[in-house]
């Protein structure tokens, strides 16, 4: 267990150390803006679609 506590805590401190140099910043997203949730959770027809058009990604039925 602290092996893997340890890499946890090692990719904390390399995020807050880029975040202190200005090297990225981190930013809140709410859910109903969180486009990942296409790749991680089964979602409703109509949120699917709205975060697929978000994406850009195209429906490959339509293509001829």
């Amino acid at each position: 267990m602290h092996s893997k506590t340890k890499h946890i805590e090692i990719r904390h401190h390399f995020l807050r150390d880029h975040v202190s140099k200005g090297d990225c910043c981190i930013e809140f997203v709410d859910g109903e803006h969180q486009l990942t949730d296409i790749f991680t959770k089964p979602l409703a027809r109509d949120r699917f679609f709205f975060i697929r058009n978000e994406l850009g990604i195209l429906d490959g039925s339509n293509i001829e």
